[in-house]
């Protein structure tokens, strides 16, 4: 399988690329297209740029003669779409930008995908489209969606595109919503590697609200296999839940103090701050459906995964060095200096 994959270079992307290149022989070719903006760091694919089965190319999504050629240079099968600003907090300072990469950029790589007939389009979503919890139940593939930010409202829009694709034309599409990702290479304005990086410094690590909001998480190479596993054997026109289990959903405190307990740092570098607006108390997913079809489950536990996780930063120490600076300095000075200074 020839496979195109957008977004390689950001966090969830360039994962999968690596774990796919790990797998014995299951692509025959990669094609890697990023516009390396701020969260799209080739540094993330450096000790696999090198193989004979990937080809990176730098270029946007919205651009639609980039697009076409790809497809039919590479003679491209299968395309998975992770191209996405992803940020909630930076959705509110600028949801235009959301809308221009998130629904434009979708719109643009899915009609090229149908018009070079390409065979199966992926598009890689999240929980956050079906909007909060209370505190029991989960989200079902059939919840409405109920986005509460510019990011979610974008990444319903985009799915509602592909889903409408397989309605209109019958183009072969599948859909997966995954909750709160974790691992090596997240950009550091995410919680995780936000609290990891900041303690690693004595600095604050600033908790929205009460803490109490919670998170479903997931390993990132769970979400890989998971991807897989859509890619391969899902049915067309079907959207697909991707979670942890029950003991991998934490409240954000919890999450925060299992981070400093690793690290050895006191909790009292929690400092808590004013909530963000129109922060989703709870998400979890049931995922009954991509188990029970595709055989599918999280491998990982949270405590497990977080440990490496922590190791990891603690280990490349480089890598999120060089990226907390320049444009992600300027956010986080924007978006958290005047709250850390109220607290």
């Amino acid at each position: 399988m020839r496979i195109l994959v957008t977004g390689a270079a950001g966090f969830i992307g360039s994962n999968f690329v690596r774990w796919l290149l790990s797998q014995d022989k299951l692509a025959e070719q990669i094609t890697v297209l990023d516009s390396l903006t701020y969260a799209g760091n080739l540094a993330n694919l450096e000790d696999v740029l090198e193989s004979p089965v990937l080809r990176f190319v730098r270029g946007d999504i919205r651009d639609a003669e980039t697009v076409e050629g790809i497809i039919t240079d590479d003679r491209i099968d299968a395309i998975i779409n992770f191209a996405a600003e992803s940020h909630v907090d930076r959705s509110i300072l600028d949801p235009l930008a959301f809308v221009r990469t998130n629904v434009e950029g979708t719109q643009v790589l899915l009609r090229a995908a149908q018009e070079k007939n390409v065979k199966r389009f992926l598009q890689v979503s999240t929980d956050e489209v079906y909007g909060s919890l209370g505190e029991t139940g989960k989200f079902l593939e059939t919840t409405p969606l109920d986005p509460s930010s510019a990011y979610s409202a974008s990444k319903a829009s985009a799915d509602l595109l592909v889903l409408a694709a397989f309605k209109t034309h019958g183009y072969d599409v599948c859909v997966t919503r995954c909750t709160n990702n974790y691992g090596p290479f997240q950009f550091p304005e995410k919680f995780i590697p936000l609290f990891v990086t900041n303690a690693l410094h004595d600095q604050a690590l600033p908790m929205y609200g009460d803490g109490k909001n919670v998170r479903s998480w997931l390993h990132v190479d769970d979400h890989s296999r998971a991807i897989w596993a859509v890619l391969t054997n899902g049915k067309a026109g079907e959207v697909y839940n991707v979670g942890g289990t029950d003991a991998d959903e934490k409240p954000n405190i919890e999450v925060a103090e299992q981070i400093l307990s690793v690290l050895g740092k006191p909790k009292s570098l929690i400092t808590f701050v004013e909530d963000r607006k129109g922060h989703d108390r709870r998400y979890a997913v049931d995922f009954t459906k991509i188990n029970s079809e595709l055989g599918w489950a999280p491998q990982v536990s949270f405590e497990d995964g977080l440990r490496e996780t922590v190791n990891w930063y603690v280990e490349n120490t480089e890598w999120w060095q060089s990226v907390k600076s320049g444009d992600y300095q300027r956010f986080y000075d924007t978006y958290y200096g005047k709250r850390l200074a109220a607290g």
